[in-house]
């Protein structure tokens, strides 16, 4: 009786640990290391998305305009604003303060790339693109705007 209750006991501390894990949100606002903008991410449907909110330097230094997506590969993309612009999408919650399958789009090089996101802690976590397997791509660490 003893093992049958100490089994049903660390049943439910391993249930409420798992549970606890996944009280670590990315809802809300992020900027990374070089602090050239910051990005809120937000609920799209049932997945997770992200846009640019406010750009360090919004204008183009050579024309005086608000930046635009001037590396974008699709033409008729190129004169969209930075500044709202969606460049993350599609991550679904995985596992363990992870959000899996997204796609994040970068403005200075016109690229996509698959990527995850994964909390560290409340104000801190790893964005990570990158080209076939996770294993070899990019981390960058993203802190909480408050």
């Amino acid at each position: 009786m003893k093992k049958f209750l100490f089994l049903c006991l660390g049943l439910f501390l391993t249930l409420a640990g798992a549970a606890s894990a996944q009280t670590l949100s990315p809802l809300g606002i992020w900027t990374n290391s070089e602090k050239k903008a910051t990005f809120e991410i937000y609920k799209c449907g049932n997945k997770l998305c992200g846009k640019i909110v406010s750009l360090t330097v919004p204008n183009d230094p050579k024309t005086g305009k608000p930046k635009t997506d001037t590396v974008n590969p699709d033409p008729k993309l190129r004169s969209r604003p930075r500044l709202g612009m969606v460049f993350m999408q599609g991550f679904e919650y995985d596992s363990d303060n992870k959000w899996d399958d997204g796609k994040i789009y970068d403005p200075e090089s016109g690229k996509t790339y698959s990527c995850y996101m994964k909390m560290e802690n409340a104000n801190t976590m790893e964005v990570k693109g990158y080209i076939g397997f996770s294993l070899i791509g990019k981390s960058q660490t993203w802190t909480r705007v408050k």
